[in-house]
């Protein structure tokens, strides 16, 4: 399957699940909301052009603004990650490493660790601007805190099982050049 197919599929699975499936799950006292469709951005290739990574994300937030009738609320955090993976990646990992050898993050391209903590920290930053978003004050900023971390702690469970479940096969590439 071509890379432009698998990435469409991801797209539309990742946004039907979210609206149909996701967000039709009543959330715990107004706290814990989960969300896994902005994995369709972290899963995109390491070689995407920052313009065509921004497109997308932003095609995703609207996807899902359109469904769930809160204009650009998605789309912000969407592109704010989508802005930051490319320096986050860079931390992560070394340029002439993994990243030559392999077509998208994943556990076995990135390492357990470098995943998980590149996964984490674009759900964290995802949630706390959505949430922001949201409220646009800081108020109850226990409140805040609390539900940011509730559906950050869910989210990264439901993707952590979405890995697991749904393992990408990604063969190791010799030949770079």
């Amino acid at each position: 399957m071509s890379s432009l197919v698998k990435n469409i599929v991801r797209f539309i699975l990742f946004v039907l699940v979210q609206v149909f499936v996701l967000n039709q799950v009543p959330p715990l006292h107004h706290l814990i909301n989960p969300y896994i469709y902005f994995l369709f951005i972290l899963w995109l290739p390491f070689k995407i052009g920052r313009k065509t990574l921004m497109f997308l994300a932003l095609a995703t937030g609207l996807a899902l603004d359109y469904f769930t009738k809160t204009p650009g609320l998605h789309a912000a955090p969407c592109v704010l990650i989508a802005y930051l993976r490319p320096f986050l990646i860079n931390l992560l990992i070394t340029q002439e490493g993994t990243e030559a050898n392999y077509e998208e993050p994943s556990i076995k391209s990135m390492g357990f660790a470098a995943y998980f903590m590149y996964v984490s920290v674009l759900t964290l930053i995802h949630h706390a601007f959505l949430f922001l978003l949201e409220a646009l004050q800081f108020a109850g900023i226990l409140y805040f805190l609390e539900k940011t971390l509730l559906s950050v702690a869910i989210s990264l469970f439901l993707i952590l099982i979405t890995e697991l479940l749904f393992v990408r096969k990604q063969k190791f590439r010799t030949n770079t050049a």
